[in-house]
């Protein structure tokens, strides 16, 4: 049976149906559907995803069978409606429009008032009795098909429509020039000198007469929609927005309505419910004497909906009928595009409403209460943006848009979301004395490294020229909560002058910035930002969530601040704790580190290392005390050593004085830590093998630590983690040393507790021989950012030069997603697999957690559910995330019944 191509709707009858949004896309499928249930639909044809889809697999051609597929419909239209496409007499009008199964507002195409020409327009108007409204919608035309389906400058139409109201309609109608003219002040007369003008235009730009033919005019529109399908701003947005897997847009033919035949006609846009506020309320807006594009456009004030009851009472009630039906049928709340022409209603578009961060919390716990949906639907339609929305600050919305784009400076990549405004300063350090001072700054940085945690953690916000959403900056910004963007290459960034500029826009060391982290926009000046408030309905629906799934989540932190606040929204241990950044955070401790690693013997080593042992110790016990019993893993020191010494020669020379050694030592043993790779070089465990006495100290640390917290009546259960583990006999040799330091530690302390040692999986070897180092391991952590590098052999730093040429449908779609964001399950996923079971076949009872940036990504916690993870672990601010990721995880993919019965069992024994 051949495939069909275009689905017919019209006369109370639709061939599609609104589970058929792959094929029809959503508007598509929703015209279908309201139609079926006999709302006011015009009547129309959809052409299928599909043709789209083998429109860009063959060359740019359509599918065998479709142009007579398109013709059949067509005529059926006409015959449905009584009017046919061109007709000189009674002229069809159609719209034209794109539906995707995803909505994409405003990213793709739309073509109203085809089959318009110089004989139909004249018909129209005699037809309808209107000749300003016949001509209004031809200029109309003329424009939408010239900027679509021609490529011709929208400006271009546009001037000549404005030199026309300002030379003839202001002058006839004596307005003032401090006031605009709008479109309906322009008459009949001024109309029919516009459109032979706005031709010449089409005819200049594309050498070609304006098409005659109707049928001309529907084919080149067809092809314009789907041609919008790979526009580069769709493209983005699909990007951005993470929309993969689509066989593009479905093309809508629907019989043309009209708003703007006079004073008793109009077009508007509503919400079943107010999308920012969740209210149970009829929110929206409309323009009388319009068509569609107008209420988009902004270029009338439009009313209110509620304005509606008062001019047309009986429209307004058979609007709120449409509403309470729409939300029940689709269990959602609804944004409805329609149209009154000459008092007559007709919904031209129903889908799911965008709506805040705070309304979706609100709608979702509402339609549970109304028993509209079920506390599992409520928690599958939230989705990790709408949680990440509500905990950043953000611009105050009621600035208005001119204000914003007269204070923007520059755009780049939006790390991490949220806003903050501040003094610029360009050094960590001067991050920290300012801040020491009372001072909000943002820190502007080429680039980031471990040296300037003090200074990120100091700032409001960090800014840099480089780097993408996985690099440094990103990652610790991230773990913080913190306001982030980077990769903003405008910037021109002068140490030495401080200064930062774009073009001849300078901004010196002191001057005021705003940046939005959920945009990666950069702006001049301090603009004033608002605190989000979390709703109750928030507060619900996480209950509901940790009621329902069944991995455990952990967080990444580095401090007893972090911990606590990781603690309020929801962490059930730490997954990651990374000793290296506490080596940061005073000049005490920054000294010792350096004296350690520029000593040349073991005894001067283990002196500096006894200086910081009472530092580590001091930050175990306010992070272990924090968590009170729950899991911490702690990593011993991961980075290389050179990435904790200066390496400009001023600083050299500081750091030797202070040392009190001779500057050529300290330079000749700096020069000598350089590497030319080192993420594969001298460092996590490969530390410990050469210079063991660092494990010694840091385990001393942790375990005495737990042993004090344990006296005070504390719970405690560490868990030390051996870092870049790539065999079975190197992990012996760590693990060994580390369980006696701890079992020494306990006796000399006369207490008892429970610990683990374990590692990350984070080299490709290491998940090939995951059965023999678990022979060792007591918990396998993957170590996702590492791996996925070492796996695809892929900087993350460095990627994002050419990484977006890899994940670009447009160029290449070799990835299906940024590696780094999201986890690769094909490539990495398959190597994760493969260490889960083998390291426990092994072990049975081998605890595998994730404590890469993939453990707050809800793709990559669907991936942890489905093969058995036991926790994922993330920075805090996504701890809310992964819950609610997990939830659904678990309502996608049930864990057995048969895996909980022996549990249930025991639990019963016990009460029995």
């Amino acid at each position: 049976m051949a495939r069909k191509f275009v689905y017919f709707f019209g006369g109370g009858k639709a061939e599609g149906k609104g589970d058929m949004k792959e094929l029809l896309g959503g508007k598509g499928a929703g015209l279908a559907e309201m139609t079926n249930i006999g709302l006011p639909v015009p009547a129309g044809f959809t052409i299928t995803t599909e043709v789209c889809d083998h429109y860009y697999k063959i060359s740019k051609k359509y599918p065998q069978g479709f142009e007579a597929e398109l013709k059949k419909n067509l005529s059926k239209l006409e015959k449905l409606v009584g009017k046919k496409l061109g007709d000189p007499n009674d002229p069809l009008l159609v719209s034209v429009r794109s539906g995707a199964a995803r909505s994409m507002p405003g990213m793709m195409e739309t073509i109203l008032n085809l089959g318009l020409n110089d004989q139909s327009v004249e018909g129209l108007s005699k037809k309808t009795s209107n000749r300003r409204f016949a001509l209004d919608a031809y200029r109309r035309f003329i424009t939408m098909y010239g900027s679509t389906a021609m490529g011709v400058p929208r400006h271009k139409f546009d001037v000549e429509f404005d030199d026309i109201k300002e030379r003839l309609t202001r002058v006839r109608l004596n307005v003032p020039r401090n006031r605009p003219i709008l479109d309906t002040d322009v008459n009949e007369t001024e109309l029919e000198n516009l459109i032979p003008r706005l031709k010449a235009v089409y005819k200049e730009n594309t050498k070609k007469d304006f098409p005659q033919k109707p049928e001309e005019q529907l084919t080149g529109a067809i092809d314009a929609v789907i041609g919008s399908w790979m526009a580069e701003k769709a493209v983005t947005y699909r990007r951005v927005e993470k929309i993969t897997g689509l066989l593009g847009t479905a093309v809508n033919v629907v019989q043309m309505v009209f708003g703007n035949m006079g004073d008793n006609s109009g077009t508007g846009v509503c919400f079943t419910r107010d999308p920012n506020t969740g209210e149970n309320i009829f929110y929206g807006d409309l323009l009388m004497n319009a068509q569609g594009e107008d209420v988009v456009a902004g270029i009338r004030t439009p009313i209110h909906l509620n304005d509606l009851e008062r001019i047309m009472p009986k429209v307004y009630k058979q609007l709120t009928q449409v509403r309470t039906r729409l939300e029940k049928h689709y269990k959602e709340m609804q944004d409805i595009e329609f149209t009154i022409e000459d008092g007559k209603l007709y919904i031209l578009q129903c889908r799911t409403g965008k709506r805040s961060p705070m309304a979706a919390f609100k709608i979702a716990v509402d339609m549970v209460k109304e028993r509209l949906i079920t506390k599992q639907d409520a928690l599958l339609r939230l989705t990790d943006k709408d949680i990440e929305g509500l905990f950043y600050p953000v611009i105050d919305p009621t600035i208005p848009m001119e204000e914003l784009k007269h204070n923007l400076f520059a755009t780049g990549i939006a790390a991490v979301p949220g806003a903050a405004a501040g003094k610029v300063v360009f050094t960590a350090k001067e991050a920290e004395d300012w801040t020491a001072h009372g001072k909000i700054v943002i820190l502007v940085r080429k680039e980031t490294s471990p040296e300037d945690v003090g200074g990120m953690h100091a700032a409001k916000g960090i800014l840099t020229a480089t780097g993408g959403k996985t690099s440094h900056a990103a990652v610790v910004a991230r773990g913080w909560g913190k306001c982030c963007v980077v990769g903003c290459e405008d910037l021109v960034i002068d140490y030495e002058a401080k200064t930062v500029s774009v073009g001849n826009t300078v901004i010196k060391q002191g001057d005021e910035v705003t940046i939005n982290g959920s945009t990666g926009e950069v702006f001049k000046n301090a603009l004033k930002l608002r605190k989000p408030e979390l709703p109750d309905a928030y507060n619900t629906l996480m209950q509901w969530a940790d009621q329902i799934r069944n991995l455990k989540v952990r967080t990444n932190v580095d401090t007893p601040y972090d911990a606590e606040n990781a603690i309020r929204l929801g962490a059930e241990g730490i997954g990651l704790c990374r000793t290296e950044h506490m080596f940061f955070d005073t000049d005490e401790r920054r000294m010792a580190i350096q004296r350690m690693i520029i000593s040349e013997d073991e005894e001067t080593r283990r002196k500096s290392l006894d200086e910081l042992l009472p530092f580590q110790r001091k930050d175990f016990i306010g992070i272990l005390r924090a968590m009170d019993g729950k899991p911490v893993t702690i990593r011993l020191i991961d980075p290389p050593l050179h990435e904790f010494v200066p390496h400009t020669e001023n600083e050299q020379k500081h750091l030797a004085q202070r040392l009190g050694l001779p500057f050529h030592q300290v330079k000749r043993r700096i020069e000598r830590l350089h590497e030319a790779n080192p993420m594969l070089g001298h460092r996590g465990s490969r530390l410990c093998i050469t210079y063991p006495e660092i494990l010694d100290m840091q385990v001393r640390a942790i375990m005495e630590a737990a042993c004090e917290c344990q006296k005070k009546n504390i719970k405690v259960f560490p868990e030390i983690m051996l870092p870049l583990i790539i065999d079975v006999k190197e992990l012996s040799i760590l693990a060994d040393r580390a369980r006696k330091v701890a079992e020494k530690v306990m006796k000399e302390e006369n207490v008892k507790f429970k610990y683990l040692v374990g590692t990350m999986i984070e080299v490709p070897r290491a998940a090939l021989l995951a059965d023999q180092i678990a022979t060792v391991a007591e918990f396998f952590s993957f170590g996702t950012n590492d791996l996925t590098q070492m796996t695809l052999g892929m900087s993350r730093d460095d990627a994002g030069r050419f990484l977006p040429d890899y994940v670009d449908e447009k160029k290449t779609g070799i990835l299906k997603n940024d590696p780094f964001q999201s986890l690769d399950q094909d490539g990495v996923g398959l190597l994760i697999k493969m260490a889960i079971e083998k390291g426990r076949k092994t072990k049975s009872d081998l605890k595998i957690g994730i404590c890469g940036e993939h453990g707050g990504d809800p793709s990559s916690v669907e991936f942890c559910h489905r093969n058995n993870f036991d926790y994922v672990s993330c920075s805090p601010f996504r701890v809310p995330i992964a819950r609610l990721a997990a939830a659904q995880a678990s309502l996608k993919y049930p864990v057995k019944k048969a895996a909980k019965k022996p549990v249930k069992a025991k639990a019963k024994a016990k009460k029995k």
